[in-house]
């Protein structure tokens, strides 16, 4: 096999390393020395310094990761984002992983400048920082400036990565055979087919040029976004091994005291990172699979800076429109629904005796939307429903374990905020707001779903969903009426209007009650001013068209 190949072949690296069993005992070998070391350690201190935080023992695991290397690295990052999770001495050594790797030789990394820009350094950069300012588990970052003025990230990857992933990949692969049976999961064959995702974005992750393209397609995307910034990539200076991008000026989302020195607020910078990640999934179906916080940081005036697109993935459009279907079902409380949503999604067999399942999922769930919303975070979703995949026959798609590992990550940050913080406070707004406003033939659909129930309206359920709406600072309920008057009216809106006429005189009485209450939960946001700038603004966007076109 051609070990400088960019594609991740599970064939072909099963061929070669059964050819070659002496790499994979003496990786093996190490691995578990490296390993037994630090587990020996853990016992020792549990019985002499009664389970006490020992420094030493958190230290010693970032060794044993560092030196693993690159695929071991990954998981301490994802690991490190989680407080929740992870013991602080742990963490706080964990989260060094995320950019204070030990660097490669400068001599190395210059060759592989020149190498791949046909240009010494020199020739390129007008200036480069002697040492490297960060050290990653993939590659090297220089702080530089282009003879045309422009401050720079110069980002150098790590020499012979594909022969340590590869060897990595084939022994994970290997123990994937026989590990699920022990787990608390029913991974079932899918564990394999996860670490197959995993090997094929490490692969991507690798190849610069893909990551560059990555970062601009993520920047179109957010380009009428005040709140994020995207590098902008300078292709001149760029390869597979070499990235030139802007260098941001921010302060990584770890260094909470400097950021409340900049006068930054970290619920705003939580609430920014929580919307930006609810939108790459549920809106634009791209988004950043490895969001840590050495990947992220707040710019001096309030924006969220993403700097590393190597780690992204692409959800289509069925799969989008069906998790947007499992929210509304689990905000409806519609659990045959949602274990449905779970057979379209990949985690239930069509076949499957749905009864016990869909009770599993009522016990587990049904709590969520009520009263205990302001307990809800992904760790206590993971934990209830450990026992129900484990009790029936539920498995992982491959496709989602990166999103799994995206939100879970995304929470990790945000708790290292806001300890108090729930995602479901940010979450819950968005997706009400959504389905207001929207104007997609299918969340028009999604929204009749949860307006009406057996034939009826459920004004209970129109009240909750404007409640949450209004929770968000940011929504306008003027435009959002106007836009739902323009539909109503519409011919597409004629079999609401005949719904929503029959709902006001149900079970032969008027619903005067129920609309008095959703025109005393709106009332406010219809005032003169707001009525009188609402209107200057529609003016205001259709006159200069109007002038246009009597002026031809």
């Amino acid at each position: 096999m051609n070990f400088s190949s960019r594609t991740y072949d599970p064939g072909e690296i099963s061929l070669y390393y059964r050819r070659r069993p002496w790499l994979v005992v003496g990786r093996l070998l190490q691995i578990i020395w490296m390993f037994t070391g630090f587990v020996l350690g853990l016992l020792w201190d549990a019985s002499t310094k009664a389970g006490q935080a020992t420094p030493e023992r958190a230290n010693q695991l970032r060794r044993v990761i560092t030196v693993l290397g690159p695929t071991y690295i990954k998981v301490g990052q994802a690991l490190s984002t989680r407080p929740d999770l992870v013991r602080a001495d742990f963490l706080q050594e964990l989260t060094k992983l995320q950019d204070q790797l030990p660097p490669f030789s400068n001599d190395v990394a210059m060759a592989i400048i020149l190498e791949e820009l046909g240009r010494s350094p020199e020739k390129v950069f007008a200036e480069l920082s002697p040492m490297p300012v960060a050290a990653a588990s993939l590659g090297q970052v220089y702080r530089g400036k282009l003879w045309s003025g422009e401050e720079v990230a110069v980002k150098v990857q790590r020499p012979d990565l594909v022969p340590v992933l590869t060897l990595d990949l084939y022994i994970l692969r290997w123990v994937a055979q026989w590990l699920p049976p022990l787990l608390p999961l029913n991974l079932g064959n899918t564990l394999e087919a996860v670490i197959d995702e995993f090997g094929s974005k490490l692969f991507e992750e690798i190849d610069y040029v893909r990551e560059g393209r990555n970062a601009e397609r993520f920047a179109d995307y957010f380009a009428n976004d005040p709140h994020v910034k995207v590098p902008r990539i300078y292709w001149d200076y760029s390869s597979h091994r070499v990235l030139t991008l802007e260098w941001i000026h921010g302060i990584k989302l770890t260094e909470i005291d400097q950021i409340r020195a900049a006068g930054l607020n970290a619920d705003t910078l939580v609430k920014i990172g929580v919307m930006s990640g609810l939108r790459q999934l549920l809106e634009f179906g791209f988004f950043h699979a490895d969001p840590h916080p050495g990947n992220l940081f707040a710019t001096y005036d309030g924006r969220m800076a993403y700097i590393d697109f190597g780690m992204m993935d692409q959800l289509d459009l069925a799969t989008k429109e069906q998790l947007v279907d499992s929210v509304v079902h689990l905000i409806n409380k519609d659990y045959e629904q949602l274990g449905q949503d779970y057979v379209r999604l990949g985690f239930l067999q069509p076949n499957v005796e749905m009864k016990p399942i869909v009770k599993a999922l009522e016990s587990v769930l049904g709590d969520i939307m009520t009263e205990k919303v302001k307990d809800f975070n992904f760790k206590v979703v993971t934990d209830r429903f450990s026992e129900v995949m484990y009790r029936y026959p539920f498995s992982l798609p491959a496709k989602f374990a990166l999103i799994i590992r995206s939100v879970i990550t995304q929470e990790g940050v945000a708790l290292s905020l806001n300890p108090d913080f729930r995602i479901v406070q940010v979450a819950y707004p968005y997706i009400a707001k959504r389905l207001l406003t929207d104007e997609s033939e299918s969340l028009r659909r999604r929204l009749v779903e949860v307006l009406f129930k057996d034939g009826r309206f459920q004004w209970a359920r129109l009240e909750n969903l404007l409640t949450i709406a209004k929770s968000d600072g940011s929504f306008d309920l003027i435009p959002t009426a106007r836009m739902g008057l323009q539909y109503l009216t519409s011919q597409d809106g004629a079999y609401i209007r005949r719904r929503i006429l029959l709902a006001l005189t149900e079970d032969n009485r008027l619903h005067i009650d129920e609309v008095q209450r959703i025109w005393q939960l709106v009332a406010t946001d219809f005032t003169p001013n707001k009525l009188w700038n609402s209107a200057t603004r529609a003016i205001a966007a259709v006159l200069p068209l109007a002038l246009l076109t009597n002026g031809n």
